[in-house]
């Protein structure tokens, strides 16, 4: 018997069994695909001769996670590497945004737009630079982060106090508009933000654009040498080192719970596994409560608030094998691992807005990865393995390319969105369709295949809007791992602080439990772990 069993073997779920590992339990994680990883994975399944992501590609937050980097994974044999340029935002008239991890770069390009604006973007990172330690520490710690927020709180006060606050609510357009006079520092936030479900317009998206954008600056958008399942492998590996059991192929279908404890799972072929002391959940939030725990065991309000969880948009993505690398219009693009592609912030309200109307794009932006130019490995010298992705509609009333696109997603369908994908693509890079050898297509059903969590290919957890985040997330009242099921913890994307690969959800998750099973019996490597994870409270 287990002294924990962990759902999933997504990064968050991996983390977790890791950390309790390191304070002497014993672990099982159950995975439902035949492989770990989650949304961390890759293969040759576009060409033989090419390594293609499946889901996620680029992780600065990875980089910046102290839970990670605590970790040491490259003793397990992770490389980060990194495209001469963190990312590119060029526009149909040839004019070209570039975020580099060098400041002078950056600040350089940003400049071009309009005079001024190099200093302006200065100015954004300087405050950055006062802010970083205690954004980071506020953001990787399970909420309410009660230190490390009075540590910003008085950060932010010598930054500039409320004004700086305000600064970081802001809509993205409206940072933009303050802050440059030109587009380039705008295109270069909010861009950023539409990583997430944030419309230009939406409350906290400059806040959330800026610290994207400060990650990209400081950390850069690396990716795993190899392809993005490196980082899986050196989880997987750091924990069967310590002890730790990993089982595919082993899907959960109930947490068995009695007198108010979980006491352990039931798997789809009918096995019952025993957890003595903890169950720990990687899964989405609705299917924790919504299917994995009956209801009688979770208290009325919690359902009633179930029913408002909103996710985040779905995803379509086209991965290509490409002959020679791609032929922008921009130069300054061909050199960045992420290129954005809209013409301008304008055409990201638009997008924003057909979204909200419940249409797919006619012109959809598109988060564009050149995984070669990132990482050499990936393909053939001369060629290029790529990907693009863009959002879509979960419910879809109307196609406003006006295709009829339906959301059935069926073979015609994946056809129409990937061809109208490759047309975005061609806007800024024409001549692009003649160098596809190949091409992949997953459509929301597809990526929710590949991970259960990743309803429609939401892939953070819920909506990154403010009403679902910190203590809203992912309920009102909650914004920490524990559930009310004694010794279940929530360590998914769906509890505080959310989407991205960082692992602080599965952290959090594994250091609640070990407070709670704190005593003087355990072994003292034990106590002090557990004592030094809530000191970060």
């Amino acid at each position: 018997m287990p002294d924990a069993v962990v759902i999933g073997a997504g990064p968050n779920g991996l983390v977790a069994a890791n950390l309790l590992a390191d304070a002497g339990w014993s672990v099982l994680v159950l995975e439902e695909q035949p492989e770990p990883g989650g949304a961390v994975r890759h293969d040759r399944g576009v060409d033989p001769d090419f390594v293609s992501d499946l889901c996620s590609s680029f992780y600065p937050l990875a980089a910046a996670s102290p839970v990670l980097t605590a970790m040491r994974l490259e003793d397990h044999g992770l490389r980060w590497s990194h495209a001469p340029h963190v990312l590119a935002h060029p526009l149909t008239d040839g004019r070209c945004v570039v975020l580099d991890r060098r400041i002078d770069v950056t600040a350089a390009s940003v400049e071009a737009f309009a005079p001024g604006d190099g200093a302006a973007w200065r100015e954004l990172y300087r405050m950055w630079q006062h802010l970083r330690p205690y954004v980071i520490d506020a953001l990787f710690t399970p909420f309410p982060p009660v230190r490390p927020a009075a540590r910003l709180a008085l950060r932010l006060r010598a930054a500039g106090g409320l004004r700086v606050a305000r600064t970081l609510v802001l809509p993205v357009r409206r940072m933009g508009e303050e802050e440059f006079r030109g587009e380039g520092g705008g295109l270069l936030l909010a861009g950023n933000a539409l990583h997430a479900d944030l419309a230009p317009e939406a409350a906290g998206s400059g806040g959330f654009g800026w610290l994207m954008a400060m990650l990209g600056q400081t950390f850069g958008f690396p990716v795993p040498a190899g392809g993005s399942g490196a980082l899986t492998e050196a989880l997987v590996r750091r924990l069967r080192s310590r002890g730790g059991e990993l089982r595919c192929g082993q899907r959960v279908t109930r947490v068995l719970v009695s007198d108010g404890r979980a006491r352990g799972v039931r798997t789809a072929s009918g096995d019952t596994v025993t957890a003595r002391r903890a169950v720990l959940a990687d899964v989405s939030v609705p299917a924790l409560y919504g299917q994995l725990v009956a209801p009688d065991h979770l208290p009325g309000r919690l359902l009633d608030d179930l029913r408002r969880f909103q996710w985040d948009f779905a995803t379509f993505k086209v991965d290509w094998a490409l002959d020679r690398p791609v032929p922008w219009e921009a130069g300054q693009a061909a050199g960045a691992g992420t290129v954005h592609l809209a013409d301008g912030i304008d055409e990201l309200t638009r997008f924003s807005a057909q979204i909200a109307m419940r249409q797919v794009p006619d012109r959809p932006f598109c988060l564009f990865g050149q995984m070669t130019t990132a990482d050499p490995s990936r393909s053939p010298e001369g060629t290029e393995s790529a990907w693009a992705y863009t959002h879509v509609p979960h419910n879809i009333t109307g196609d406003a390319g006006d295709e009829g696109l339906t959301g059935t997603w069926d073979a015609k369908e994946r056809e129409i969105m990937a061809d109208r994908v490759e047309r975005q693509v061609e806007r800024f890079a024409p001549g692009f369709r003649s160098r596809i050898r190949a091409r992949r297509i997953l459509s929301p059903p597809d990526l929710q295949a590949l991970d259960r969590n990743l309803h429609g290919g939401a892939l953070n957890g819920g909506t990154t809007a403010m009403h679902q985040q910190l203590l809203f997330r992912p309920v009102p009242g909650t914004g920490r791992p524990e559930t009310p099921v004694k010794g279940l913890y929530l360590a998914s994307a769906g509890a505080h602080p959310g989407g991205g690969v960082h692992g602080a959800a599965g952290a959090n998750a594994a250091r609640a439990a070990l407070r709670r099973r704190l005593a003087p019996g355990l072994p003292q490597a034990q106590r002090l772990l557990a004592r030094r994870s809530g000191e970060r409270d």
